[in-house]
């Protein structure tokens, strides 16, 4: 059996496919996913709106879709994609479930983790930012600039 490496670029803009959906939903656009061995095992988008949970954030369901799909409370050998940087919130989950590597799109300057400092997540926890930033950054400041008008 063959397995293809893909890179942060392509699941990146799987992220990218997701956070169009909560932007049609009404909804932030972020979106997240989680890979594992190089398959996707979890997707989410914000549904803060939709489930009226302030915590229903992208980063926090696509985590707890990778708990149940792995059956295991940890997930140190995944990657965590979200084009948004998370917020304090999901970095202390992040931190919590012990997440391999976190790789985002775009900062988040108002409310992203780092704003705090890195300590907000786990210590082995590996952080890649910046992939395909801009797009990133584009559909969230399209988002809000509509509803602003």
């Amino acid at each position: 059996m063959t397995i293809i490496k893909r890179d942060h670029e392509h699941f990146m803009k799987e992220a990218l496919k997701l956070a169009v959906k909560a932007k049609e939903q009404g909804e932030v656009p972020v979106g997240a996913l989680v890979v594992a061995n190089n398959q996707i095992i979890a997707k989410a988008f914000n549904q803060t709106e939709v489930l009226r949970d302030s915590t229903a954030h992208a980063e926090m369901l696509a985590i707890t879709a990778a708990f149940n799909h792995l059956g295991a409370k940890y997930i140190k050998d995944c990657t965590l994609y979200v084009t948004l940087e998370p917020c304090v919130m999901c970095g202390g989950a992040i931190y919590w479930s012990q997440l391999g590597t976190l790789v985002y799109g775009a900062s988040d300057q108002q409310k992203g983790y780092s704003n705090l400092g890195k300590k907000v997540l786990h210590p082995r926890t590996k952080v890649v930012s910046g992939i395909l930033a801009e797009d990133c950054k584009t559909i969230v400041d399209d988002f809000f600039r509509e509803i602003r008008n």
